[in-house]
């Protein structure tokens, strides 16, 4: 899975003897997620040389004998963007064990001072609650195992889902805020973020044929009909009224597998519905709901007398996509006002993708949401499913990671760090111990709107789509 990583500025810290260092600020797919400083990465950058060679990484930029003045602060922090940018662009190092625990590690030391056992509510959708204990510093992959073992999911289906954070508004609409990276702790993410917020399992994939394997075991098979029932109700699945009495009647003979087979044949079945935005297309300023699912990403413009128009754009006739942020405050939806700004600056976000509209006939489609970031992710997912069906690959694991890494403090003393995605809770397995010092938690201080520039690039300006190559004239 690629990511969106950007470095939008930096902070000054105080070391333990007093003297000052530059800390720099790291946004992960738009959210503010650890401050680490230079020698921190220098150090990250040649545990990757290890791992993966030295020609095989982007550049890093050089160490300077001297204090840096302001201007090579910025400097030093604009290349320091473009090496991570390249990093979150390459598969290979995001599925690296040295930098998602360092990711996890950098963002355990930004917020969290102490280890504790903490009681994590974990929802299936809006509803169904799940209590489970966790430790303040375990990964999405841990959390996520010890919830599905909660409910005695075999372990074979775990990599079937994630866990997404959401926020439920005054009317009970879901707004999806973002999908759980494994190198990143939900409790902490959850603490920094200050809004209420929910904890949900939903599936992983996108292709209904790994319905019909779910479907096999008990416990998968509620979860999958659980996530399809609130889908109905909210209307994230289309169904007119004759569809709609006849769930109802699966639903009271508790007929599960019927009700996901019929919910199957509906318009947006297993898509990730989105809020209101706007989209270039067919007009500048159109307002659009969007939905992603079933290899296309779909706009829904609703006029005169509530009806609705659609647009479907396939993924395999996108081209490339991009995400841009703007400095266009006017149209800020509930998602970006509901972050503080450590996590969210003031920004309006832009996906924006080619599509073959028509042979030779090529066009950008830009679509302004402060979701585009969660859109981008998705898309990227469906390439992935696709490819990996178009070359006869299984399917793999959900990016969790086992093993043990190095990790420099800001301080300058090393750690030895362990993650162990398993369902041993931590006293049950004696390896599973994360050695760490108590200390002064740094204070993070508010950060200043310099995210305005930003554009997630990766040396290219665009995110190329793979699929695309394919492409055939009984596609168009």
């Amino acid at each position: 899975m690629k990511m969106h990583f950007s470095i939008p500025d930096t902070q000054d810290l105080k070391e333990c003897k007093g003297s000052g260092i530059v800390g720099y600020n790291v946004h992960i797919n738009g959210i503010y997620h650890c401050t680490v400083r230079y020698k921190q990465l220098h150090i990250l950058n040649e545990q990757l040389k290890g791992e993966f060679g030295h020609d095989n990484l982007p550049v890093f930029p050089s160490k300077k004998l001297l204090p840096l003045s302001s201007g090579q602060v910025e400097e030093r922090r604009t290349l320091l963007e473009k090496y991570i940018q390249a990093l979150g662009q390459d598969a290979k190092f995001m599925s690296s064990m040295h930098l998602c625990g360092f990711l996890l590690a950098a963002q355990q030391e930004t917020f969290c001072n102490n280890e504790k056992e903490v009681n994590l509510d974990i929802f299936i959708m809006a509803s169904n609650q799940i209590k489970v204990k966790v430790s303040t510093f375990d990964s999405t992959g841990k959390v996520l195992a010890k919830a599905l073992r909660q409910v005695n999911l075999p372990l074979d289906y775990i990599q079937y889902f994630s866990l997404y954070l959401i926020k439920v508004d005054n009317s009970g609409d879901i707004i999806v805020l973002r999908k759980f990276l494994n190198f990143e702790s939900p409790y902490i993410t959850q603490q920094v973020i200050r809004i209420a917020t929910r904890i949900v399992i939903r599936k992983n994939y996108w292709d209904m044929k790994f319905d019909k394997e779910l479907m096999t075991d008990p416990i998968a098979l509620n979860l999958l009909y659980l996530q399809t029932l609130s889908d109905v109700e909210r209307g994230w699945i289309i169904a007119m009224r004759e569809p709609k009495m006849r769930l109802e009647k699966l639903k009271l003979k508790l007929a599960k597998k019927e009700y996901i087979e019929f919910a199957q044949k509906l318009k947006y079945y297993g898509f990730l519905q989105f809020s209101q935005c706007y989209c270039d297309y067919p007009h500048p300023g159109t307002k659009v709901s969007v939905a992603v699912g079933d290899e296309e990403l779909s706009i829904r413009i609703v006029g005169p007398g509530n009806l609705a128009k659609e647009g479907v754009f396939k993924v395999t006739r996108m081209r490339c996509w991009r995400i841009t942020a703007t400095n266009d405050k006017r149209d800020i939806t509930q998602e970006s006002s509901a972050y503080s700004n450590n996590e969210q600056p003031n920004s309006n976000l832009e996906l924006s993708f080619e599509y073959l509209m028509s042979k030779d006939n090529l066009r950008w489609i830009t679509i302004s949401s402060s979701q585009a970031i969660l859109m981008s992710i998705c898309l990227q997912s469906l390439v992935d499913e696709l490819l990996l069906k178009k070359n006869g690959i299984k399917r793999q694991d959900n990016g969790t990671f086992n093993g043990k890494w190095t990790y420099m403090r800001r301080d300058g003393s090393c750690h030895i760090m362990c993650n162990h995605t398993n369902l041993l809770d931590s006293s049950d397995d004696p390896d599973n111990v994360i050695e760490r010092r108590n200390e002064e938690l740094f204070s993070i201080k508010t950060l200043q709107d310099k995210f305005s520039s930003v554009s997630f690039k990766n040396g290219r300006e665009f995110v190329e789509n793979q699929a695309f190559e394919g492409i055939s004239n009984d596609d168009l």
